[in-house]
């Protein structure tokens, strides 16, 4: 948890232990990596960002994960800068249900790009209402009675109707 400092120091919030570091650019025949790197990177972008409407729902990820412990959101919010892109790249990990971005860059080496199609739902169709589930057998239920197609995005699904 976040300790007691003394007045005017300031303490960095505890990272969990198997934090990732950040690695450099893949090789070219990574398509799926190089996806993930790109969006952590759209992330950090909108985390660290002075508006509160883009960076707050990326502080809010990384605090229900618990990539970032120990601080809350509205310091959390004040102190932006302390989001690295290590911890997105862990946040992603997470939400695609591994343990580490180490092991989620290993599993990515047996993907292609167009499995990770979750990253590109926030930017298509932003103008359409999309319906949101709790979990992917929700989204997965409602697509097979209603048509669309279930889409895991982080721990919740999107069913998405082809236009």
């Amino acid at each position: 948890m976040h300790t007691h400092t003394q007045p005017g120091s300031q303490a960095e919030p505890s990272l969990n232990p198997t934090a990732p570091q950040a690695e450099a650019a893949p090789a070219a025949d990574h398509a799926a990596a190089e996806l993930v790197l790109r969006e952590a990177r759209r992330l950090h972008k909108a985390a660290t960002s002075g508006q509160l409407a883009t960076s707050l729902p990326i502080l809010r990820r990384l605090l229900a994960s618990q990539v970032l412990t120990g601080i809350s959101l509205p310091e959390l919010s004040r102190q932006s800068a302390l989001v690295q892109r290590k911890h997105l790249l862990r946040l992603l990990a997470i939400e695609a249900g591994h343990a580490s971005w180490e092991d989620y860059r290993r599993a990515l080496d047996t993907l292609c790009a167009d499995q990770l199609e979750h990253f590109d739902i926030a930017h298509q169709g932003a103008g359409h209402l999309n319906l949101w589930f709790s979990t992917l057998a929700e989204a997965q239920a409602h697509a097979a009675e209603q048509g669309g197609r279930a889409v895991r995005v982080g721990q919740q699904a999107v069913v998405l109707i082809d236009r």
